[in-house]
């Protein structure tokens, strides 16, 4: 049975995602003819790689992302190119897409899934993804996992930093973190600007940003705290813009690690954290130093932010001080071992 086309109300709303996307796109072939050359074929694999649907425009423009409202597939087709990314990883930002009603977030996170299926679909080895969950439901969230990961084939899931100020270690997610831990899951997580429900000033783009690496360093906390990371060892965790704050104070969380038999630096430098928004000459030498190469991922955070795949490559060189192999794990061979799908 085809997944993408065995239902007749799905096929005409997948029907319309193609005309939406599809015929912007270039085929495949002659994408890649265009950079066949050793210096310009593409080769880096993107881990914070956004997009979005229509039907999250009026919840996009009240998060402030305006940049994500004028995104179409074929901007990312093209951005990739400019950036020498031959496989972008597709993930919702923040809002997400639970408004307060489980039954609309289940069919967002569906109608998210799809579309992102379909750009896979149109074009292989471009595009993966980190598949949407309607969080805090935590029962959809379960059947949209098998869903997303056994029928469309996603590549890991993505999730905020916190939902309605419950972070990722909270017993609420304690049965989708043991599903997770169970399929040996990828969990890709960006931040929320959790606080700027209760304080309105917080809508201006920089303290958003600033807020940002806050509800992820909370978040990782939360999961060390809590012996998330212990209970379930099994879970692959990717942590965006480097992690937060978490590299640059980690001698603050020393309380989290009286809970962690092998000790705070061993459950730190077990997960994954990417470039995006982490390649200034500032925050990279101090990311260096606590997180192994072999963890880091190339991310861009396209299209919001300083989300140009040439810029965070150029960043990585000017400031990280990595040789020629370093970068190459980075830039791609890093993320084949979390995302062996991508090598077929």
């Amino acid at each position: 049975m085809n997944f993408l086309t065995h239902d007749p109300a799905r096929r005409t709303f997948l029907k319309g995602l193609g005309a939406l996307g599809g015929a912007a796109l270039m085929p495949p072939t002659r994408l890649w003819a265009q950079s066949d050359t050793p210096a310009a074929r593409p080769f880096r694999i993107d881990t914070h790689h956004h997009f979005t649907v229509p039907t999250m425009r009026a919840e996009v423009t009240k998060a402030g992302q305006q940049t994500l409202l004028e995104w179409t597939p074929q901007k990312s087709i093209d951005e990739m190119g400019q950036g020498g990314v031959a496989t972008s990883i597709l993930s919702i930002s923040d809002p997400g897409v639970w408004f307060g009603d489980n039954g609309a977030a289940r069919r967002l996170a569906r109608e998210c899934n799809e579309f992102a299926a379909k750009m896979m679909s149109d074009h292989p080895g471009r595009f993966g993804l980190f598949a949407t969950l309607p969080l805090p439901d935590v029962e959809g969230s379960l059947r949209e996992l098998e869903y997303a990961l056994d029928t469309l084939h996603a590549d890991g899931v993505g999730v905020l930093s916190s939902y309605q100020g419950n972070y990722l270690g909270n017993p609420l997610f304690a049965p989708l973190m043991e599903e997770l831990n169970r399929r040996k899951a990828v969990v890709y997580c960006h931040p929320l600007c959790a606080a700027c429900a209760s304080q309105p000033s917080l809508k201006d783009g920089q303290n958003r940003g600033v807020e940002f690496v806050i509800d992820t360093t909370r978040t990782i906390l939360s999961v060390l705290a809590s012996g998330t990371v212990t209970r379930f060892p099994d879970i692959r965790f990717i942590w965006s813009h480097g992690g937060g704050t978490v590299p640059y104070i980690t001698g603050r969380l020393n309380g989290a690690a009286q809970g962690l038999p092998k000790g705070l630096l061993y459950e730190l430098q077990k997960f994954y954290y990417d470039t995006a928004q982490a390649f200034n000459p500032y925050t990279l030498p101090s990311f260096k130093k606590l997180v192994p190469v072999s963890h880091i991922v190339f991310g861009t955070d396209y299209p919001l932010g300083n989300g140009a795949a040439a810029v965070v490559a150029k960043g990585l060189v000017d400031n990280g001080g990595f040789s020629a192999s370093e970068l190459r794990a980075i830039d791609r061979d890093n993320a084949l071992t979390l995302l062996p799908r991508i090598k077929g």
